[in-house]
């Protein structure tokens, strides 16, 4: 699906391309002239964020990574969205998965409607930058839960789900990084120096929300690495005590078995023909259970 708006005075035309299908995206190019490299730049679901510019055909194209806000395998990840500035249109290559960010970018541009072209570029990508922030937010929050919960008792489920939260925030450290190294590319391209004031006032506005982000998402990534490290811990020191228990257990046991091993030897003993020589053996067994439980305590303590 195809939407087109006109906006800056009816100068500039903004084209969105809403397609999840490869064909349809690469015919869709091919009608508005657009170069087959960045065709399969925008095709590539793994394509990291960057910017190219064709000069030969002055297309300048930016590509963002943006939180998918439906949760993968208990986590959240980011996705690739395209950003193309050619004759004076501003094209937008969405799916399903970042349909949102579209429904933002014209509600800016219904309060926004004489904005430039690239004054409405840098505030879409402020815009999603901006909606980061929530998913973080409800990262943290959820780490507080899980924090409170395996307080109480470090299960499996638990570990899993903190698990789950440090893979979602390796994606965002990864994806705010790549959005704050583009954006300081964009600083140092020709394209930076054709702007007017207000422009690189929005985007040096989306620059310091992306700064902010990267710094927002390693610290919660830090403390993630730090409960999963101490809970880590925790268990391999529960495990040692359960070892220590064991091994003390075992080595307790052997006691009465060597006593009765020895008294059950198929030849003359002492207090073989005793009545209570068995009980001389269990009272025997008894004196050095306690006086060996008592040295192993020593020890262990």
């Amino acid at each position: 699906m195809i939407t087109k708006t006109l906006f800056n005075n009816e100068k500039n035309k903004w084209i969105n391309i809403n397609t999840d299908s490869s064909e349809e995206l690469k015919n869709l190019y091919q009608d508005y002239e657009i170069d087959d490299e960045i065709a399969a730049y925008s095709l590539d679901k793994n394509e990291r964020a960057h910017l190219d510019y064709d000069q030969p055909t002055d297309t300048f194209v930016l590509i963002f990574n943006v939180p998918n806000q439906s949760k993968i395998d208990d986590h959240y990840e980011t996705i690739p969205m395209t950003f193309l500035i050619k004759d004076l249109r501003f094209i937008t290559i969405s799916n399903s998965n970042n349909q949102y960010v579209i429904s933002k970018m014209e509600k800016y541009l219904k309060r926004n409607p004489d904005t430039t072209i690239f004054k409405f570029l840098f505030s879409s990508l402020l815009l999603i930058t901006d909606s980061y922030f929530p998913l973080v937010e409800e990262i943290n929050s959820d780490r507080k839960w899980i924090n409170d919960k395996l307080k109480i008792k470090t299960t499996k489920q638990n570990l899993l789900s903190l698990s789950n939260l440090e893979t979602g925030v390796v994606y965002f450290v990864s994806a705010s990084r790549q959005n704050t190294v583009l954006l300081e590319q964009v600083r140092t391209h020709i394209i930076y120096r054709a702007l007017d004031e207000s422009e690189r006032e929005q985007f040096e506005d989306a620059l310091i929300e992306a700064k902010q982000l990267v710094e927002m998402t390693q610290v919660s990534s830090q403390i993630l690495q730090q409960l999963s490290g101490t809970y880590n811990n925790v268990l391999n020191n529960n495990l040692n005590d359960t070892m220590k228990i064991l091994t003390a257990l075992s080595i307790l046991l052997t006691v009465p078995t060597i006593i009765t091993g020895f008294f059950g030897m198929n030849m003359p003993l002492p207090l073989e023909n005793n009545p209570a020589g068995w009980l001389v053996t269990i009272g025997i067994s008894v004196v050095l259970w306690f006086g060996l439980s008592y040295i192993l305590r020593k020890l262990m303590n």
